[in-house]
């Protein structure tokens, strides 16, 4: 196992450090994983379990069966009242003081940007936005919760107002992703948190990372555990707090 020595002494060599993540970045803050054996996916309500946990968060489901979306949605994704934990703030911290090009997310939570962090990248969309399909007017992060009925509608044209979210099924959005590999092309250290490396093309900018270090910091092992140069399997927020600045 890696030492928080050398963890310092990469961050201290490091010119452009960049952060990837995944739902484990949050689960200390309350939100569940999607995944893990007590993740979302695993703790899904009885009216749900006929479909499979892909389709629930899929766009064939808001399509074709949006009262089960947004029930799910409304159940599972509501994040007020969610803090960001001490994952969030050490890379907020890092940015401030120089030591971090940016944050590269697959989650939709906004924490990243809740504890200070500017640069943050996306890739599969935010929770905190939402619009309208027809009209695409913006609604704030609380249209959905708060909307009269079982479907969300635009009060400009009636169009349904959906989450600006990337579900299964959906393109991840151009500009985010373009800014995550430029930010990995740029980068000499890639710290990669929180996030198993199954689910692709998100998982594929680890991969692509072509810098002098590569840091992995995940519970469960992942598939760039062999191509990392430092690798901790233990709490996201325990490690990245023993970083000096």
């Amino acid at each position: 196992m890696s030492t928080y020595e050398e963890l310092n002494k990469v961050i201290r060599d490091s010119k452009h450090i960049v952060f990837f993540g995944g739902a484990g970045v949050s689960t200390e803050s309350g939100i569940p994983d999607f995944r893990s054996k007590d993740g979302l996916y695993n703790n899904r309500d009885v009216q749900f379990e006929r479909y499979t946990p892909e389709y629930l968060l899929s766009i064939d489901c808001l399509d074709y069966e949006p009262k089960v979306f947004y029930e799910f949605y409304r159940q599972k994704l509501n994040v007020e009242g969610i803090e960001p934990n001490a994952a969030h703030k050490k890379l907020a911290e890092m940015e401030k003081a120089g030591k971090l090009d940016g944050v590269i997310t697959q989650n939709i939570d906004g924490l990243h940007q809740k504890a200070g962090s500017v640069n943050v990248q996306e890739v599969h969309g935010s929770t905190l936005r939402n619009y309208c399909k027809r009209c695409h007017k913006k609604y704030p992060a609380d249209a959905i919760f708060t909307a009269e009925g079982d479907i969300p509608k635009c009060h400009i044209c009636g169009g349904v107002i959906r989450p600006d979210v990337t579900l299964y099924g959906e393109s991840l959005p151009t500009e985010a992703w373009r800014n995550a590999i430029k930010l990995v092309h740029g980068a000499d250290c890639l710290i990669v948190g929180g996030t198993s490396l199954v689910v692709n093309p998100a998982a594929s900018l680890a991969m692509d990372f072509r810098g002098e270090h590569l840091v992995i910091i995940n519970r469960d092992p992942t598939p760039a555990d062999r191509m990392a140069e430092l690798v901790f399997h233990e709490s996201i927020s325990k490690v990245l707090s023993q970083i000096e600045l």
